[in-house]
């Protein structure tokens, strides 16, 4: 990968092109005070200050230790606002978004910045020159698009988060060793997509993608007693390699991981994959038929370790703010819902009133409106928020909050000063 902050190809960089870093004192003094301007809340960091804990009439906030943006997409949305200010009149495009929160990628498309990819696309990657410069987003990029932007001659800058990096490095070697890449994620998520094309970049690699321990459990399955051919290429159809056969692929497996899951169910894959090819190969033979790495990213585990404890905690109900197709959010969410009423929300505007919220619900992909949501009487409220969150928006859910409880944004204001 390149060196942090530099425009040129996040995979191996031509000797000939040029690298500019973005990472430079005064560059990154400007660009970070742009950032606070934008996301900072004075009111969050007085929260922190006070033990995440907040009580005023009958509202009592309670905060998740840990929340809100981690250093990789701080890193990410740093390096983005300095390609912009280092270039000021050069076109500007990227590979889909920054990052999973809408409020952040209006924020990059306000600065001029265009998408190549995603719902928001605006251009082709045709449409490119060699003058232009391609940031890549925290969640990488696959090689094949990175290589025919290559061709073009696009100078790069690359945002790839570390943890998804080191992922790359381990299906990578798998692929070498002639090891199939057993991936625990969303096979439709941007950065599995990445991770998967790392698996297969060396042309002779293969992978599959499992999205649950019911999907794990089939594999396993057909590891052990075999099984229909066709319907596992059916059932996985869109999450395996070109040329992948689950009679010949799966006899020696790695297991590797979107950096975004569950870790507990992520272990749970490796263990139960595992214990199937022990099974069919002998627990003496297990080294030379499978691995497994640990690369759940540590920011997500953080944000997962301290809603565990939040949860420990008696509330009336918990808000998980974040935008909705963030995969770490969505399983703070999952977390919520098994212990009490968990509304999903990307701001503020979704509580309506303290009759009505509209939120999502990850089982069915679309929002939805509760009504009654908001107890009367005095209540206790948890808020967290996915790493992609900004605390600007987590600050206008807790003004919103008491604005519903009948408190004055004035009291709220004063109590955070």
């Amino acid at each position: 990968m390149t060196t942090e902050g530099t425009t040129s190809s996040p995979e191996t960089p031509k000797p000939a092109q040029r690298r500019i870093n973005l990472r430079t004192p005064d560059v990154m003094e400007a660009v970070q005070a742009q950032v606070e301007g934008h996301y900072r809340s004075v009111l969050v960091d007085t929260l922190r200050s006070r033990g995440n804990h907040l009580k005023i009439g009958p509202l009592t906030i309670r905060l998740a230790k840990e929340f809100g943006f981690c250093y990789g997409v701080e890193r990410a949305i740093d390096l983005a606002y300095a390609a912009r200010k280092v270039y000021p009149n050069e076109r500007l495009f990227i590979l889909g978004e920054i990052i999973h929160n809408p409020e952040v990628n209006d924020q990059i498309r306000a600065m001029g910045i265009r998408s190549l990819m995603g719902s928001n696309k605006e251009f082709e990657v045709s449409d490119l020159s060699p003058d232009d410069i391609v940031i890549v987003p925290a969640f990488g990029a696959e090689v094949g698009i990175i290589d025919e932007i290559k061709k073009i001659g696009c100078r790069f800058v690359d945002t790839t988060c570390g943890d998804v990096m080191s992922v790359w490095k381990r299906v990578r070697q798998y692929s070498r060793d002639k090891f199939t890449s057993i991936i625990h994620g969303k096979a439709w998520h941007e950065e599995t997509k990445a991770t998967s094309s790392r698996a297969t970049a060396a042309g002779e690699g293969h992978y599959l993608v499992v999205y649950d321990l019911e999907e794990t459990d089939y594999v396993c399955d057909y590891i052990v007693n075999g099984g229909d051919r066709e319907h596992f290429l059916e059932k996985f159809q869109g999450a395996y390699s070109d040329g992948f056969d689950p009679d010949v692929h799966l006899n020696q497996i790695g297991v590797a991981n979107q950096t975004t899951m569950m870790r507990g169910e992520t272990e749970e894959v490796q263990r139960r994959l595992a214990a199937a090819i022990e099974k069919k190969y002998g627990r003496e033979d297990l080294d030379n038929h499978f691995r497994f790495f640990d690369t759940i990213c540590g920011a997500t585990q953080d944000r997962q370790d301290a809603l565990k404890t939040l949860l420990t905690t008696p509330m009336d109900l918990l808000l998980v703010v974040g935008g909705y197709n963030s995969s770490n959010t969505s399983h703070l969410a999952e977390m919520g819902e098994a212990i009490l009423p968990t509304y999903f929300i990307k701001n503020a505007g979704k509580m309506e009133s303290a009759q009505r919220i509209t939120h999502f619900n990850q089982h069915i992909g679309r929002e939805e409106s509760t009504e009654n949501w908001l107890p009367e009487g005095e209540i206790t409220v948890g808020i967290t928020a996915g790493a992609s969150c900004p605390n600007n928006l987590i600050e206008d859910t807790i003004r919103r909050l008491f604005e519903l409880k009948g408190v004055s944004i004035e009291e709220v204001l004063r109590s955070g000063a």
